[in-house]
């Protein structure tokens, strides 16, 4: 019995003594890192609360309406409203399109920065918020440099200055990110560190995120407008779709992290945007306008979207299966193979592309917030709308890279340019005798 207390003393001292240090070491947790705010799941509400966002202007003709009908309406006619703003922008040429997607940059790149400011109160850090503005132009100067080099190659041949910026970009791109890094250094502050250097990763996670994909969305452009209009038109077909499935049929939860998500509404989305994609593809895919690469013009100093379409662009005529010919009445149908490519982005956007919507629905639950912003009534912030878009662009400049792009004569000719008389005559000299080689004569090069 004696040996039975000892031995009931000596766990319950042993206990005493875990609770103390454990106790102490929050304590010191809780002093020294007061900015971080407790993060545990089961504090997190499974449905955030409604945020009544309707418009003064429209407050009096939707008084009358439930939350959820008013929710619907504002979305709605907030989402015509961008989808014609977006129309608008395309007619408008390329540098409008590119504008729009710094633009759109730009503000994802504030709404993320200004949760991590709110969430880690990180206000009074010394010189933090200049140097998230900072890095970003860091990036943005790296990032558009190259699209100069690679896109303007007859406009820098123009321009002295251009060469040398675009000769050295790469050191002067790095020899700017050096001296925020070092700005960042010198402005640590003690009792700080660990807050300064969460948000010196929250800044470079959110470069990544916006800057990057924003720039490949931009090479998409570039290779056509066609591959920059469908994949962001699919992706807010996609989001409409399942939004309208979800809100009238959806009764079985699909994920989660988004209550409001529901099966019915992914397989009802991902049908209407298969057969939207693949139509929508059909109409573009006739005009050279947003099929051609957009090139630079030197002689009219402007975008120019002419060209001879590609192979995927132009009409061909494929065998129905024996199956399908009762069906549809014929043994052959004309369409372009671009429209076989759009059902490969529409399958992304629609059971993929989602999950970049997971993913922001993750990350806002994880801080306890319902919107990025309140930027657009009904859908909330920029980086509401776009979480999607990033992933999609990532998506096709990968596709295009594998499947699509292949040899392209006039930005190699680009290139060729650039260099100097000596090294352009060198590579002629070079070219000609690998054409002799293969059996071309010089009367023949000389009439080609």
């Amino acid at each position: 019995m004696h040996a039975l207390r000892s031995k009931h003393f000596k766990r319950s001292i042993l206990q005493d003594l875990y609770t103390l240090e454990h106790s102490s070491i929050n304590k010191e947790t809780s002093t020294e890192g007061k900015y971080v705010e407790d993060d545990i799941d089961s504090d997190i509400p499974d449905v955030l609360p409604f945020n009544d966002s309707t418009p003064e202007v429209l407050k009096p003709v939707l008084s009358g309406l439930s939350s959820r009908w008013k929710n619907w309406w504002i979305r709605g006619i907030f989402s015509l409203t961008m989808i014609s703003l977006f129309f608008f922008l395309i007619y408008m040429g390329p540098v409008m399109l590119i504008l729009l997607v710094s633009a759109i940059q730009v503000k994802c790149f504030q709404e993320i920065i200004s949760i991590g400011h709110r969430v880690y109160r990180s206000y009074e850090l010394p010189w933090f918020r200049t140097l998230s503005w900072y890095f970003l132009l860091c990036v943005n100067y790296f990032f558009y440099g190259e699209t100069l080099a690679d896109y303007f190659a007859t406009l820098v041949q123009r321009e002295e200055m251009l060469q040398f910026l675009i000769r050295y970009h790469r050191f002067i791109s790095f020899a700017f990110y050096l001296i925020g890094f070092c700005m960042f250094v010198l402005s640590l502050v003690k009792k700080h560190y660990r807050l300064q250097f969460y948000m010196f990763g929250w800044t470079h996670v959110t470069l990544l995120i916006t800057v990057t994909q924003s720039h490949l969305v931009i090479q998409n452009l570039f290779e056509g407008m066609i591959w920059f209009i469908v994949p962001i038109s699919i992706v807010i077909c996609n989001d409409i779709m399942a939004y309208i499935f979800g809100f009238f049929f959806g009764r079985t939860p699909l994920i989660k992290l988004s209550p409001k998500k529901t099966w019915e509404g992914f397989i009802g989305g991902f049908f209407m945007t298969v057969i939207f994609g693949f139509l929508f593809a059909y109409i573009l895919a006739q005009f050279q306008y947003f099929v051609c690469p957009v090139e630079y013009s030197s002689e009219t100093n402007s975008f120019s979207t002419k060209c001879e379409p590609s192979e995927i662009f132009r009409l061909h005529y494929y065998i129905v299966p024996a199956y399908l010919q009762p069906l549809l009445g014929r043994r052959t149908v004309s369409m372009y193979p671009f429209q076989i490519h759009s059902i490969a982005l529409s399958s992304f956007a629609s059971l993929i592309g989602p999950f970049g919507g997971f993913f922001a629905s993750g990350f806002k639950r994880a801080f306890k917030i319902k919107d990025f912003a309140d930027t657009i009534p009904g859908h909330g912030g920029i980086m509401d709308r776009s979480d999607c878009q990033y992933l999609m662009a990532t998506f096709v400049h990968v596709y295009i890279a594998s499947f699509i792009r292949g040899p392209n004569p006039s930005k190699v000719l680009q290139q060729l340019l650039v260099l100097h008389p000596e090294q352009q005559l060198n590579i002629y000299k070079a070219l000609r005798a690998h054409l002799i080689e293969k059996g071309m004569t010089d009367a023949a090069l000389h009439n080609q």
